[in-house]
Parts: C-alpha cells; structure tokens; sequence
C-alpha cells in the first residue's frame, strides 16, 4: 500500500519554535458524501473521481500544536441547472486551521484537526474545504437561458421557435382580443 501525500510528519515542526515548513502535497483525496462522483444530477457538482488536489500551506509551531494557512486548489465537474449541459472549474480555497494533540483551552474540539502519533493529515483539511466551496448549483455562465420548456431546446443556441399550447381555461379571454 503506498503512502498517503497527505500525512506530513510534524515531530521536528514542532521542536523547532518559530520555523515555519512549506509543504505542498498532491493526490487522490477518498471520495463519499457530496464529493462522491456516482449519481451526478443537475444542480451538484463534484471532484472528479481520479483528479488530483494540491495542499500549498505553511506549517507554523505553537504551543500545543500546529497551525497550517494557504491554499487547497482542486477541479469540480457538474451539470449547469439551467442547460444541463456538462460544466467544470477549478476551486482555490484559503484555508487556515489547527492542529493539536490535546484540547486546547477555549477552543472546541470540533475546532482543531488531530495530531497522530507526531502527523497530521492534510487530506482532511482539503476534503473538508472542498465540500465546503463546491457549487451548490453551477452554472454554465451567468446569463445562461436554459431550456424551453415546452419543447426542450437549449436557448444559448438560438430561440426555439416552438409557441407555447393555449390554456383551456383562459380560452373565454380570448374574444376580447
């Protein structure tokens, strides 16, 4: 099995102070949940399964832990919620958190990510982010007409031309015209 690029071992981070340690990591964050690629629908978007994230950050020492600040950047594929046709980005998320191996005073549990036997796990920080910042309904672009709906025809492409079928019931207003 190989080794996880997102575990970074931290024992020397942490004897040392005031020195910070530049890491960047690359690789398959595991998908479940809302990142997970089965069953894409309109209206959701996802990392496309095989596509690699990059954790650019700084490790800084403090007592008790380590903080990391910088950039989680990953792809995302969807299906716009107008059009329905495939669209995609990328995501460049700041990100500033903490790691500790015990609770610190004043700060909640929920608040810090684990120190494991002297590692920390990037992957949960940038899963974490990811689902976080990934559109909830993407869009194509911002104008994006959609689809008719009487017929179904993308409107980016041109007017349909199709008319829309009378209402039965508004069929008596129809002799005043």
């Amino acid at each position: 099995m190989a080794a996880d690029p997102f575990v970074v071992h931290v024992a020397r981070a942490r004897r040392s102070p005031g020195l910070a340690v530049h890491e960047v990591r690359r690789g398959e964050v595991p998908q479940a949940g809302p990142i997970d690629e089965a069953g894409i629908d309109p209206g959701r978007s996802v990392v496309p399964a095989g596509d690699e994230i990059e954790v650019d950050v700084t490790l800084t020492p403090f007592e008790g832990g380590i903080e990391v600040a910088g950039t989680v950047t990953a792809p995302w594929s969807g299906i716009c919620r107008r059009c329905a046709e495939p669209v995609m980005g990328e995501l460049r998320i700041p990100v500033h958190e903490r790691f500790a191996d015990a609770p610190l005073a004043g700060v909640s549990d929920e608040e810090l990510y684990p120190i494991v036997d002297e590692t920390i796990d990037l992957g949960l920080l940038a899963r974490d982010a990811v689902v976080l910042e990934l559109p909830m309904a993407p869009l194509c672009r911002e104008d994006c007409a959609g689809l008719c709906v009487h017929c179904g025809a993308n409107l980016n492409e041109g007017v349909c031309g199709c008319v829309a079928p009378r209402d039965p019931r508004w069929a008596n207003l129809d002799v005043l015209r």
